[in-house]
């Protein structure tokens, strides 16, 4: 099958667009024609050549679409059946999915290394050339090949370019509220970063019913979208300190929950000083390699804080991404405010541009029609 593909060939370049050649699935794999795919910063870092992943590979990891074809085995779905992508997909064996967190998969882990699918080989190709998977899924593209295990179905009616963003943005900011701090109702918040994940976040701790939750980002469009997606108070903190805003707002007492939603160690480290005694401080953002962060330590032990992360909302794909396609139905969720563009496949660059240059929340590809 041939494809047309966002194809990063050399770090701190532009990806161009490219076709290449798409193989059939094989035993416990299906083809997905992409319809939609959302616009993550994760893909910002590797094209900056801060990831380490093998060249060229096909970017894109978030994303929703139509089964194509099905190799032997497949029995989760069909040709014709609508799916969110998903770039975690756990093996089920290894010793993290055995104890419960199948978002730390090994067998997941290692093929996204290796830029593979998960049992070492490639799909992909160009003048018979081997072409690499972006974390298993590469989405960037019209039509990718991933295991069954990446693939949720979803109703044939729910709108694509919302399911796109499910798979990755609102899984990881929902989940880092619901399962890894399991934020109580009536608690205090605060969500450092309104991005696509931030607001996603934002809307998890409105899900759980916390009494306040403080958006805190440098752009003020941010802020605003962060108002109507839940956030009850919001910090410019290039205008203000952020910290002291957040004191201020509390009653000096700080946030019982702060999110990092960047991936910058700076900023995680004022996300633990926005938090009072016996608060949680969690980092959801994705910081460089070379990156690091203090803290006081008496203060961490007198006053008996904690600090997690949380990798991909510590999701279990096939009970929450389900879950959460309920409550959008049921107009529990605002997602549609999450997407601020929309543009083509051959537009991904602008895409990218508006991204770093924090114009949107989160832009959409659309890939092929429905």
């Amino acid at each position: 099958m041939r494809s047309k593909a966002v194809m990063l060939r050399e770090f701190n370049k532009l990806p161009s667009i490219e076709e290449i050649d798409v193989a059939a699935p094989r035993r416990g794999e299906v083809m997905v024609r992409v319809v939609n795919a959302g616009v993550c910063r994760s893909e910002v870092p590797a094209i900056h050549g801060k990831r380490s992943i093998p060249l060229p590979i096909v970017l894109g990891h978030e994303g929703a679409g139509i089964v194509e074809q099905v190799g032997e085995e497949v029995t989760a779905v069909k040709p014709g059946d609508h799916v969110i992508l998903v770039w975690r997909a756990p093996c089920g064996r290894c010793y993290s999915c055995a104890n419960g967190h199948p978002a730390m998969c090994e067998e997941a882990s290692r093929a996204s290394a290796k830029g593979s699918m998960p049992d070492g080989t490639l799909r992909f190709s160009q003048d018979g050339k081997p072409v690499h998977h972006f974390i298993t899924t590469s989405c960037f593209q019209e039509y990718t090949v991933v295991s069954e295990k990446a693939v949720i179905p979803i109703p044939n009616d729910f709108p694509m370019h919302i399911a796109a963003l499910m798979g990755c943005g609102v899984i990881t900011g929902i989940g880092a509220v619901v399962n890894t701090a399991q934020v109580r109702a009536g608690a205090t918040v605060a969500v450092f970063g309104a991005g696509g994940v931030g607001l996603s976040a934002i809307m998890g701790a409105r899900l759980v019913n916390a009494r306040k939750i403080i958006a805190v980002d440098i752009k003020d469009n941010k802020l605003e979208t962060a108002l109507s997606v839940g956030a009850t108070d919001v910090v410019n903190s290039a205008k203000v300190d952020p910290v002291k805003a957040i004191k201020d707002l509390t009653g000096g007492r700080g946030v019982e929950y702060a999110f990092e939603v960047i991936g910058i160690g700076k900023v995680f480290e004022q996300a633990f000083a926005a938090t009072g005694r016996l608060g949680t401080t969690t980092m959801v953002g994705s910081p460089p390699p070379e990156d690091s962060f203090t803290l006081p330590a008496r203060l961490l032990y007198s006053e008996e804080r904690t600090i997690k992360a949380s990798y991909y909302g510590s999701t279990m794909p096939y009970r929450d991404l389900p879950w959460l396609v309920g409550l959008y139905q049921a107009g529990r969720l605002p997602l549609d405010k999450l997407v601020s563009r929309h543009y083509p496949l051959d537009q991904y660059n602008e895409a990218l541009r508006a991204l770093e240059a924090g114009e949107v929340a989160r832009s959409v590809l659309d890939v092929t029609s429905l």
